[in-house]
């Protein structure tokens, strides 16, 4: 229960929520916290920011203030690799610990979010994320909150978090560059460069580049080298069209045990090819099996492709399946 005391009368008693001061253009932010005990001289201060009253709560066994139901909602849906920052104005922002995908649990939150009262807003599902990113924030919508809605959050949650940041755990990678053109030095290889800066993001190192030019016994052979070496990602670069010429989906498929996709309902990208192989040795990164990727030209023109989608959840050592390629047609054209 609220009680409405004027602020002249409130000296001495504890503020039961945060009070914000906004100067337009300037300033924006507590100037009393919850918990501060009014004093004389901050009466002024709480006339200059429009508060004639304050509210001191009663609170009920069945209630809860704001910043502790959003702190208990906090620490029942996040998991793995999320910090939480301090509490303010009744909401918890959540953090990344670390550099990794962040994964939400799409329908849990929307039955969270089907809680008259209560806030839960995540960035969007499956995204690279650096540390310290924040990543999500929970809060009740009123100042009071009841109890009972706190509790069926906690529930929806149970044991399995909603929010995590998985990290990555491959952090090297070999480039499998095709082409004559490129072999015999007509074009300059300009896939190389592209990859190492976007992998660098990821924390990933080229290990190898080998240019096998376009024939198909010797693409898979140097898919099947940097497997035998352990290396956990294989990037193949050209030759994914279905031009006679285009040999890399067939040496992809001799070398790989399983073939995920070839061809997404994603633009740009959409003749990316995706397959999974035993690395003949595990390697530093402890990963098995290790991940074939197709690429198309488009990966060398365009800032955001079908690869970029799919490759933070690869690097996480997430196994991926055609039925979550095939849910990307929605939201699918990137670059729009």
């Amino acid at each position: 229960m609220k009680r409405e005391v004027p602020v002249e009368q409130a000296i001495g008693m504890v503020l039961a929520h945060d009070l914000t001061k906004i100067v337009p253009g300037e300033f924006k932010g507590r100037v009393f916290a919850k918990g501060h005990v009014i004093r004389e001289e901050d009466i002024p201060v709480l006339l200059d920011i429009g508060k004639r009253h304050i509210y001191v709560l009663e609170l009920g066994p069945d209630e809860m203030h704001e910043n502790d139901a959003a702190q208990t909602m906090a620490r029942a849906v996040a998991g793995e690799g999320i910090a939480f920052s301090e509490v303010h104005e009744g909401k918890v922002v959540m953090k990344a610990r670390w550099r990794g995908v962040l994964r939400v649990d799409e329908e849990r939150v929307f039955a969270v979010n089907r809680i008259d009262g209560i806030s839960l807003t995540t960035r969007t599902n499956w995204v690279h994320v650096d540390e310290g990113t924040s990543v999500a924030a929970v809060r009740p919508i009123p100042l009071v909150i009841e109890r009972e809605k706190v509790e069926r959050v906690v529930s929806i949650a149970g044991d399995e978090p909603l929010i995590q940041v998985l990290p990555y755990r491959m952090d090297r990678a070999a480039l499998v560059t095709t082409g004559s053109e490129i072999q015999t030095g007509r074009i300059e290889d300009r896939a190389g460069p592209v990859l190492r800066e976007k992998l660098r993001t990821y924390g990933v190192e080229v290990v190898s580049q080998v240019f096998p030019g376009d024939d198909q016994a010797a693409i898979t052979a140097a898919i099947r080298d940097a497997l035998a070496a352990g290396v956990p990602l294989v990037l193949v670069t050209g030759g994914m069209s279905v031009d006679p010429d285009d040999r890399s989906p067939a040496a992809i498929r001799a070398a790989a045990d399983e073939v995920v996709t070839y061809g997404t309902p994603m633009l740009p990208g959409s003749m990316l090819m995706l397959a999974y192989a035993r690395a003949t040795a595990a390697g530093p990164d402890g990963i098995s099996p290790a991940a074939i990727f197709g690429l198309p030209g488009a990966v060398i023109y365009d800032p955001r492709t079908s690869f970029d989608v799919l490759l933070p959840r690869v690097l996480a050592g997430v196994r991926l399946t055609k039925d979550d390629i095939a849910r990307h047609g929605v939201g699918g054209w990137l670059n729009a």
